[in-house]
Formats: structure tokens, sequence, C-alpha cells
């Protein structure tokens, strides 16, 4: 028997990436896109978007780009009529848009977590639920939440972070259940610590050539010994989009270099 790695192409599909106007949800729409997914993304200011059309362009890809607060149900709503006017009904939902606020808890105000919630929880839910249904109708449908390491671990600073990302695990799994009847696919991605324009200041080199401090504690925390790339979530994503994961329900694929499998070197 021979394999068909067609599967994994995504031909004729219609993808929205939320929040891809650059980092990780850019990478992971040109992935799809590279594998023939017609792409359509949205943002949350006209500067943004000028400048990731441009970047999408100089990429090779034609992208439907729009300005859209995605913790906003009837604008979700309105713009996933417009890709569908404009490219069909939506067949690939990466929830992708998110937001850390790094503040101890007791100096946290409630305001600042309820924003972390409702960008990195309420949202993929609203999202969700405005791609189902045209879902259910086609009779198949791929939708992927952009969780992370703290879907399991805590970290000091990022309580509301953390209990946003744990609970869109269980978001995941339970679309998994409810729809998957419906040939319906929900499964996350859990990236590690990515090398991103965000992050870079965590890596530049000290006064003395010597490596960051919290750079030498993610490299001695992983296992890969490396921080991971937006190119290293371009595989799992066109994966979790394709026919070659069918199967694949409720489940968060790690992306990490193998933190989570790893206590770290005896000191």
């Amino acid at each position: 028997m021979s394999y068909d790695m067609n599967a994994f192409r995504l031909d004729g599909k219609v993808a929205w990436v939320t929040g891809a106007a650059y980092g990780i949800g850019f990478a992971i729409a040109e992935a799809l896109a590279s594998a023939g997914a017609k792409i359509a993304f949205n943002c949350r200011n006209q500067k943004h978007l000028d400048a990731a059309l441009a970047d999408y362009a100089a990429k090779g890809i034609e992208a439907k780009g729009g300005i859209c607060d995605v913790t906003d149900e009837a604008a979700v709503a309105r713009f996933v009529q417009e890709i569908e006017a404009e490219l069909g009904s939506i067949d690939i939902l990466v929830n992708n848009a998110g937001i850390i606020k790094r503040i101890p808890m007791h100096e946290m105000k409630a305001e600042e977590y309820r924003q972390v919630i409702d960008i990195d929880l309420v949202a993929p839910f609203i999202c969700a639920k405005a791609v189902i249904p045209g879902m259910i109708q086609k009779g198949h449908g791929k939708i992927i939440n952009i969780c992370s390491m703290m879907s399991e671990l805590g970290r000091e600073t990022v309580s509301a972070y953390a209990a946003a990302k744990g609970g869109l695990k269980m978001l995941t799994r339970n679309i998994c259940s409810e729809y998957g009847e419906h040939n319906i696919q929900c499964n996350g991605i859990g990236p590690g610590y990515i090398a991103t324009p965000q992050t870079a200041p965590l890596r530049e080199r000290q006064p003395d050539g010597s490596r960051h401090p919290f750079d030498q504690f993610i490299v001695a925390k992983t296992p890969a010994a490396r921080w991971g790339t937006p190119e290293d979530l371009m595989g799992p994503a066109v994966f979790l989009a394709s026919d070659a994961s069918n199967f694949v329900n409720g489940h968060v694929l790690y992306v990490d270099g193998g933190i989570l499998a790893y206590i770290g070197k005896q000191p």
C-alpha cells in the first residue's frame, strides 16, 4: 500500500488565520498558502493591515485582509460573510490572535485579566462559533487553536495568559467532542519559545558577550538547545489543516523542542 502525499495538500481550501499580520500567524498563513489554500486574515488597525498586505504580496500570496476585532461577535460575523463572498466558505480556521500581560497576579487589575481572557479565550469561541455552521453544512472543517506550553505549566507573572491558554486547551477538546461527528477536527498547536522580533530583546547578547539570562534559561531547558522559529510551526499547521489529520481530534501538538518532556539537567 502506498500513501497519497496529496493528503497534505490544501488546494481550493479557504483558511482564515486570525491576527496573522506578522509573527507566528503570518508564518502559518504562508505555510497554508504554500500548500494551496486561499488565505484570509484580520488585524486591528489599518497601519498593520497595509504593512501585512505588502508582506503577503512580497511572498507572492494573494491574501484577503481586513480589520476585525475578534472579541466583537457582530464584527466577526460580518468578516466571515466577507470571506465567504470573496473566497468561499471557510474550511480552516486558525485561532492565532492573542496577547500576554506579564504582571504579578497580586498587582494585576481585574480589567487587565479580563482583557487577556477576552482575546485569548473568548475570541476563539466567537470565531469558531461563526464558522462551525458552514463546516457542518459542507461536511468537513478544521479548527486549529494556538495554545501554549502555558496550557500545561504555570509561570510567574502570566496568571491570565496561563488561565486563558489552559481554557483554550479544554475548548479545543470540547469542540472535538461536540462536533467530531460532523467531520470537524479541532486541534491545538502549543508553541515553545519562538524567536520572533517580539522576543528579540530576550536573546540579545550582553555587553560582555554572554547570553541574556532568559536566553540561557530557555536554551538550558530545551533538549533541542535552541529557540524555535516560526518555520518550525509550518509543518504542524499544514498537517492539522489537511486531510492527513482526519482522525486526529482534540489533541494539542506541542512544538517546543522537548521542553515539556524534560525535567532539566542536574545542577
